[in-house]
């Protein structure tokens, strides 16, 4: 019976698992939460800087205490999903990493290239949400959240200068962009996949309360994005051929954002990893 109300209401375990991405609400939910890890002052300077990242903090902070507040049941089931959106998303992204890379070498195109490398990004992150969630009791665990966002944000900052060195050479060398059937249902097809993906992890990141999960989200987002700039730049190019730099441009500001997101994860997360794994070992 249970288990049927919660596939019919989600937003039972759901208003309990992040604390309201509201930033009105942040500075108490943080007050009341995140003591245990570190100072009040520090928390509200955090809370002044995060800006448009209030929601992935609000998401953060209440990490140990709602993942605890989902019955047990409940949280092994989130589990169990999130393993298995890992490894759709791992079979799926390796296909489209192959056939991304087939293309942008046939057609030495930028976002084709920038694409198949955050595919293969995408699989070693959902590799890393596979780790976080590997072991049953790891649903409470904070410190393995905290490690699998250190590690993702490495992964950001490596894809991000892999992208933006590729695009940047492709705009200095004037590549024009082509589109032939085979480019252009790999774009359709890993832009469709890569949004369906990052909507099921960003949902079943809110309801465990699992920052590595929402961030493996935003790095499928990014590669639908990829996916469909392919297409947007080919065709404007076919109607205003002054704009060839396009596709180059995509793939800066791409790679710009997952940067800024990488550094962000990593400011946030070091610091923690010490605390809780101190912490954890007093538990």
């Amino acid at each position: 019976g249970s288990s049927a109300q919660k596939m019919t209401d989600p937003s039972l375990p759901d208003s309990t698992a992040a604390p309201d991405p509201d930033p009105g609400s942040d500075p108490t939910v943080a007050h009341g939460q995140c003591e245990q890890l570190e100072s009040p002052h520090q928390q509200q300077n955090n809370t002044e800087t995060q800006g448009e990242f209030h929601y992935f903090v609000s998401l953060c902070v209440g990490l140990l205490e709602s993942s605890m507040r989902l019955k047990p049941h409940e949280a092994q089931s989130y589990r169990k999903k999130a393993l298995w959106v890992s490894w759709a998303s791992i079979v799926a992204t390796i296909i489209l990493a192959i056939a991304a890379f087939t293309v942008s070498i046939m057609r030495h195109s930028a976002s084709a290239f920038g694409f198949a490398f955050d595919a293969v990004l995408d699989v070693l992150s959902s590799v890393i949400v596979l780790w976080r969630y590997s072991n049953a009791a790891a649903v409470h665990s904070a410190h393995r959240e905290y490690i699998a966002c250190v590690i993702l944000g490495v992964i950001f900052i490596l894809s991000s200068m892999c992208i933006m060195g590729k695009a940047i050479h492709d705009l200095a060398t004037k590549l024009l962009p082509e589109v032939d059937d085979f480019l252009f249902s790999v774009s359709i097809v890993s832009g469709l996949v890569c949004v369906v993906l990052a909507v099921i992890k960003f949902m079943l990141g809110k309801v465990l309360t699992s920052r590595a999960l929402v961030t493996d989200g935003f790095n499928s987002l990014i590669g639908g994005i990829m996916g469909f700039s392919i297409l947007i730049s080919a065709e404007v190019f076919k109607h205003e051929p002054k704009v060839w730099y396009l596709d180059g441009t995509i793939g800066v500001l791409m790679g710009l954002i997952i940067l800024a997101y990488g550094v962000k994860l990593l400011l946030d997360t070091v610091p923690r990893v010490r605390q809780t794994r101190n912490y954890e070992r007093f538990e």
